[in-house]
């Protein structure tokens, strides 16, 4: 495979620091707020500023169980050191987060394999075929070619929503009718990329949480049916969340890990809530790492997530 750009699209570190910050800024401002009042005239932590950090964090949508171990740690490190004062609290509160975090692998890539199958997942409305088109053109200023599969068959705007996204980054698409069989369209899609000696393959897949079991069966019969053309496919399975819908989005993630063997999540619009502890809850729960995160509507607005720097953004007066 070719080396993938460390800087996306060409961006400074500096660059992809403050976009990281502008799209934090809502979560990072609310959450200051509520620990600069529980501070406020005190000297050390004490237990009332623990409870009012808890009532913080969980507004921040990072989750009551993630909450509640984050507490327990800090109490620890205030019987430990006796005596912890305020101005430690941001610094310590880094630190203990961040060893809470699954940490995602250096490699963008999960296999060397050729091509490299992405199989995208998520409910309806959450930004998913945005994504897949982010991620195209991301692969694509890469130096890699990409092609895309249409296999949310349900729903005939994602066919149509993907092609103007295949148009718009210039990547060709395989697709057929709406309510064709989507395992079909995988089995295409990766004939087609074998054929063609593509770098990367990104496979769109049906939003709908109409059940479990259904649910179930047809993203196993999608895998069932790649393994067919390429043993180890997908290599990835990527679970795209919507940063705005807080808690509804550890309940998706839960229903999806349950189904498919989701070893990556893309947060999408960071930048439009003030719940962006999300991310801190969800890599906790679920120990599968976030991978990318969407900062905004633009194109080039994806970025490779690090979970120190992003906790740095919220944290860091």
């Amino acid at each position: 495979m070719i080396k993938f750009l460390k800087n996306l699209f060409g961006k400074s570190e500096q660059q992809e620091k403050e976009e990281l910050q502008q799209s934090l800024q809502k979560t990072k401002s609310g959450l200051f707020e509520k620990i600069s009042r529980a501070i406020a005239g005190k000297s050390k932590v004490d237990d009332e500023i623990l409870d009012e950090l808890e009532a913080a964090l969980i507004s921040a949508d990072v989750g009551v169980d993630t909450t509640i171990e984050i507490i327990e740690r800090l109490q620890k490190r205030v019987k430990e050191q006796k005596y912890l004062n305020t101005d430690e609290l941001h610094q310590i509160l880094q630190q203990e987060i961040e060893q809470m975090m699954v940490t995602p692998q250096q490699d963008i890539f999960y296999s060397n394999e050729k091509p490299y199958v992405i199989m995208v997942v998520g409910v309806n409305g959450v930004g998913k075929t945005t994504t897949i088109g982010k991620l195209a053109n991301m692969f694509k200023q890469s130096g890699y070619s990409v092609l895309l599969g249409a296999a949310d068959t349900f729903r005939a705007a994602a066919i149509d929503q993907l092609k103007v996204w295949a148009d718009r980054v210039n990547v060709p698409i395989v697709y057929q009718q709406p309510g064709a069989d989507p395992a079909s369209v995988a089995f295409d899609t990766l004939q087609s990329a074998k054929a063609k000696n593509i770098d990367v393959v990104i496979i769109d897949t049906a939003g709908r949480l109409h059940n479990k079991v259904n649910l179930m069966n047809e993203l196993s019969k999608v895998r069932n049916v790649m393994k067919k053309i390429l043993p180890n496919a997908p290599h990835e399975v990527l679970l795209v969340l919507d940063a705005t819908t807080g808690q509804n989005a550890f309940e998706q993630c839960k229903q999806f890990t349950n189904a498919t063997q989701v070893n990556a999540i893309a947060l999408t619009k960071l930048d439009g809530t003030a719940k962006g502890g999300v991310a801190i809850g969800l890599s906790h729960q679920f120990k599968v790492p976030i991978k990318y995160i969407g900062t905004g509507e633009k194109i080039t607005d994806i970025q490779l997530f690090d979970s120190k720097k992003y906790i740095q953004s919220i944290f860091e007066k």
